[in-house]
């Protein structure tokens, strides 16, 4: 991928590019060498043999003999075992020669909302846009009423698009909200044929439309995700912490639904629907409402809920995209509030509207099973432990982070031009302090919000940026 990122529409010199970086695009690629399996299935096998070893070993002492917490764990480590051999079988899509002269045929129009967007970042986006290989044929810009003054970086785009042959709009109206402005940016193309949603802080590799067509060669195919990045991936603990579960999560979870054509969501960062997907579903995209209350966040998951229902969704670990990740603990709460809250409206549609059949309603209800047993069992675990005054043995409270170490090595598989392994590795051994703020923070925060799911407030970039552009530690 790195080779091919040097191929730039014409008029995209550094001069217009000015993305702080020069003439250097922010490239990634895959990197998956056999010793990253034989190092994940070494993990699985040590967690097999902790809890095996630990469960005996917790049951002699408190005389259960450990029956019951067998049985708890296997419908567990049954379901892990069919993800794992998914995620594995993911593979990126190629498209023949003659599948790859009808996706060059295709008019890809992108829409870019745009909000309270930190210019630093909002340059890069664009300027990544002008950079691609596969060059979208327009790009469209609504400004949902910012308080950031654009009107400079307003100005170069319109120049640099136009020298890049790439046509182009960007209008500003009143406050709305982002699927407003989505709908807003897809009246000026009412002839695509494909819709990419990028949001206004997202840097794409070089070749990440290319890559992101691929998969809509496959006419059952409605929807394609990319594989979101955090591009401040060494600007704190946080950020580090969030690039590495929100990418394991990807590698993991989507990598798995990918080959049922039953991925959940795909990131508003980066993705790709045939048009009718939005246009088909325009005043029901925009007037939402839950228990009554209008819906404003979770746009992408509905999205691809609407594709869903009408064939496969999949991910292109291939189209890979960088964008900005909370740096700082209030945001990322904020953020993963607004998520989880999302999550669960969109869980519950999941489960009334799409077929007894569809493998996406399958891994709905697989995944609320997976969250409850997890839960309840810590939780009898924990109950056991006080009522006989015999704590869990060490070597079975490291079962799940051993499960948990073996998927975050996905972390690994993909490399960044900005990041030395070095760095990536600090950044995986961070996993068991991910865990942990995982348990302990973020569990409660799962809970709370599917409890408050009627509070459909966007909770960020209220007031302007939340993060800004600034060069990466070491």
């Amino acid at each position: 991928m790195a080779a091919d990122g040097d191929r730039r529409p014409a008029g995209t010199a550094a001069a217009d590019r000015p993305d702080g970086d020069g003439d250097r695009p922010l490239v990634a690629h895959r990197h998956r060498p056999g010793v990253l399996l034989a190092a994940t299935a070494g993990l699985f096998l040590l967690a097999v043999v902790a809890a095996g070893y630990g469960l005996r070993a917790w049951g002699a002492a408190t005389g259960t003999g450990g029956g019951w917490t067998d049985w708890a764990w296997a419908p567990l480590a049954l379901a892990l075992l069919v993800q794992t051999v998914l995620y594995l079988a993911e593979r990126p899509v190629r498209a023949d020669a003659g599948q790859q002269r009808e996706l060059d045929r295709l008019e890809v129009a992108v829409l870019v909302p745009l909000y309270n967007e930190d210019p630093g970042y909002l340059r890069t986006s664009l300027a990544s846009l002008l950079a691609q290989a596969r060059p979208p044929q327009s790009v469209h810009i609504v400004d949902d009423g910012s308080a950031t003054d654009c009107t400079e970086l307003r100005t170069w785009w319109l120049a640099a698009a136009e020298r890049a042959g790439v046509r182009t709009t960007w209008q500003r109206q009143a406050n709305r909200g982002k699927r407003a402005a989505q709908l807003a940016a897809a009246a000026h193309c009412p002839g695509a044929d494909v819709l990419v949603t990028v949001d206004s802080d997202a840097r794409l590799d070089p070749r990440a439309l290319h890559e992101l067509l691929q998969p809509l060669a496959d006419p059952r195919v409605q929807a394609v995700a990319g594989v979101v990045l955090a591009h401040n991936n060494r600007h704190g603990l946080i950020s580090r912490i969030t690039d590495l579960w929100y990418v394991t999560n990807q590698l993991v979870d989507r990598s798995a639904l990918s080959p049922l054509g039953a991925v959940m969501v795909c990131s508003g960062s980066l993705a790709a629907y045939r048009a009718a997907v939005l246009t088909d579903h325009r005043e029901a995209y925009l007037t939402e409402t839950f228990a009554g209350r209008p819906v404003t966040f979770s746009d992408d998951s509905l999205l691809t809920f609407y594709a869903l229902r009408r064939g496969r969704v999949v991910q292109q670990p291939t189209a890979l995209v960088f964008s900005a990740m909370p740096e700082r603990v209030g945001h990322h709460l904020r953020q993963y509030l607004r998520w989880m809250r999302g999550s669960t409206i969109r869980s519950l549609w999941r489960v009334r509207y799409l077929p007894l059949t569809h493998p996406a309603l399958l891994a709905q209800v697989l995944r609320w099973y997976q969250h409850l047993a997890a839960t309840a069992t810590a939780a009898l675990l924990l109950t056991r432990t006080w009522r006989t005054g015999v704590p869990l043995p060490p070597v079975l409270l490291a079962v799940p982070l051993l499960i948990v170490a073996g998927q975050t090595l996905r972390y690994l598989t993909l490399r960044r031009s900005d990041q030395p392994l070095r760095s990536q590795l600090a950044t995986w051994a961070l996993t068991p302090l991910a865990v942990a703020w995982s348990w302990t923070v973020l569990r409660p925060v799962r809970w709370y919000a599917t409890l408050t799911c009627l509070r459909t407030g966007w909770g960020t970039r209220q007031h302007g940026p939340e993060v800004a552009l600034a060069p990466a530690a070491g």
